[in-house]
């Protein structure tokens, strides 16, 4: 009892030593304060693997950027979402400023992130002297960053290679100037965003109504965007009509708009109020009017110089894709780090006689959460790191990844218990933070839709079976029957598509969603059973091999008549296995 504060309840009858420790504060410290790289067996390994000979030269910076996220960057995302950023409207004479101010706890985060950030020119012009491709490590930058906040992660990132790739395209001259100067410390640095829905049609965006009207060498645009995420920016990429276009699809185009205009005025730019919002409260996402704002085209004038070529929305989704592997991030990091905080509290929470983490049932549900992370962290590299890069690949990994980043969370605050559904505990906020994934950048009906052209117009399906059938060939010897079962699944997908494109159109639309499923399923436990043979060559172990069993048995065999109950017990059998290589507690 001495290391404890002691209250009058440890006086009662039924109190003592025994049970006053069960609540003991201190022993519930969570994955605050951890270094998320070191706690990260699985990450060392994917940083081993893809940047062989460069590990070395990476692995001292990796370490301090674990201590940066889980230290310093997660209690200021803590303090941000307890104080989000707020409008000021007017100044003191009544001016319409739309000033959008932010929390001293953003502005330091975001101070320390842009000057540590792995895509930063100079650090990704070191790491090329040093023989090092930054791809991987950017990566890795991301995943340990939305495991702290994803909100800043939307903030730091919304956009910035969009705006920085289609500005050199197309913009004049001096425009493309000023947008180098704003990014000059990368695509991470906060500056951009991209403005797309509107009232009149969410997802479809073909129904907006913004306005752009030529004007010399540049355009006026007049608008209202509904969701305008990272308002505090400085270059936007909005989607409006160019004035005598096409009321559809085919009319819309890309711009460019600045904060301010080549003059140095300030440009017609007005935030009409920021969302409150569940979640995500350190970026600013807010409703802003467009009142005669300078504007540039980013796209080919058409023949006619009406403005735009026709394929604005099409060149726009093409980056998109883009966008959507970030947002499979955040939800690989909302469910990583829902899975480490489970993993903590169960070790420290006691019951029945035993810590939670004993528990024949918890162990079962964590080992779940160790398996489906695991596969989506599988499916999340493969989509940055992977070659080719898949053109269903981006659809197909967010419809898994952000859905998963909600039900982690959801488990861990059932695992936390009723302090879970406490705002002082972490795992409140990535439940709210989690649920915007599977909205951005298109909720799961609008992914779909996304697989079906892909297919249709690209017969997309023949490289995504080609990457699947790779992958399997680099399975470790000695689990024949799982490489066995996923084989026979590539050529049931195979078979599913074939049949799926027979389908009358209302009823195919309808199957798109069960067979976007089906084809994740199969490609998580082909990038598992990869990931398996990478690690027998590593160190000869099998505990990928032990992952991607537990994956396919769960996903993609057959449960039979009694629904798999009587199956082997290998979660439980070798559970230490798994959990000790998803998270260690250094210094244990």
């Amino acid at each position: 009892m001495a290391s404890y504060l002691i209250e009058p309840v440890d006086r009662l009858p039924f109190g003592g030593a025994d049970k006053a420790r069960r609540y003991a504060t201190e022993r519930y410290q969570g994955a605050a304060g951890l270094n998320w790289y070191d706690c990260d067996p699985t990450l060392r390994f994917l940083m081993r693997r893809h940047l062989g000979d460069g590990f070395g030269w990476a692995e001292p910076r990796l370490r301090e950027l674990g201590a940066l996220m889980g230290g310093p960057v997660n209690a200021w995302a803590e303090e941000t979402d307890r104080n989000p950023p707020r409008l000021e409207k007017y100044d003191r004479w009544g001016r319409d400023v739309s000033e959008v101010v932010m929390p001293g706890s953003f502005e330091a985060s975001r101070r320390e992130l842009v000057a540590t950030s792995f895509t930063r020119p100079e650090f990704v012009a070191e790491a090329k002297a040093n023989g090092v491709d930054p791809a991987p490590l950017g990566v890795a930058w991301s995943y340990l960053l939305d495991q702290a906040d994803i909100g800043m992660a939307c903030a730091l990132g919304t956009g910035g290679d969009m705006v920085v790739g289609l500005t050199e395209l197309f913009a004049p001259e001096e425009v493309k100037e000023r947008v180098r100067e704003l990014f000059a410390a990368g695509a991470f640095s906060g500056e951009a965003a991209q403005m797309l829905t509107e009232r009149s049609g969410g997802s479809d965006l073909g129904a907006l109504e913004s306005t752009a009207t030529r004007d010399g060498d540049a355009w006026r645009l007049n608008g209202f965007k509904w969701f305008a995420s990272n308002a505090n920016g400085s270059a936007f990429v909005v989607l409006a009509k160019p004035e005598g276009a096409v009321d559809g699809v085919r009319g819309i185009a890309p711009f460019l708009v600045l904060r301010e205009r080549r003059d140095g005025t300030r440009n017609g730019v007005r935030i009409r109020r920021l969302k409150d919002k569940l979640g995500t409260r350190s970026v600013a996402s807010a409703e802003i009017e467009f009142t005669d704002a300078e504007a540039f085209l980013l796209a080919p004038a058409s023949s006619a110089g009406e403005g735009g070529d026709g394929k604005g929305l099409a060149r726009m989704m093409e980056l998109t894709n883009g966008a959507r592997l970030g947002i499979s991030m955040m939800g690989l990091g909302c469910a990583r780090r829902s899975l480490v905080e489970s993993l903590c509290y169960t070790r420290a929470r006691e019951a029945f006689g035993a810590s939670l983490y004993e528990q024949p049932l918890m162990r079962r549900k964590l080992a779940e959460m160790v398996v489906e992370t695991e596969a989506v962290q599988a499916l999340v590299f493969d989509g940055y790191l992977g070659r080719p890069r898949l053109r269903v690949g981006a659809a197909l990994i967010k419809l898994r990844a952000a859905r998963l980043g909600v039900t982690a969370a959801s488990d861990a605050i059932e695992i936390h218990g009723g302090n879970g559904y406490i705002e002082q505990w972490p795992v409140a906020r990535i439940l709210r933070d989690a649920q915007v994934n599977p909205i951005w950048e298109g909720g799961d009906n609008i992914l779909c839709l996304d697989v079906r052209r892909a297919i249709e117009r690209n017969d997309a399906h023949e490289p995504f079976l080609d990457r699947l059938t790779e992958a399997v060939a680099n399975a470790p010897g000695g689990d024949d029957a799982t490489a066995d079962l996923v084989t026979a699944r590539i050529g049931h997908v195979r078979e599913a598509i074939g049949k799926w494109r027979g389908l009358d159109q209302a009823t195919a639309e309808a199957r798109l969603y069960p067979l976007a499923q089906y084809m994740a399923d199969v490609y998580a436990a082909a990038l598992l059973l990869e990931q398996a043979g990478w690690e027998r060559a590593d160190s000869g172990a099998d505990r990928k091999a032990l992952v991607a069993r537990l994956y396919a048995r769960r996903h993609l065999a057959d449960a039979g008549p009694l629904r798999s109950i009587d199956a082997p017990a290998e979660d439980l059998d070798r559970f230490k296995d798994l959990a000790d290589g998803a998270f260690v507690h250094v210094g244990e």
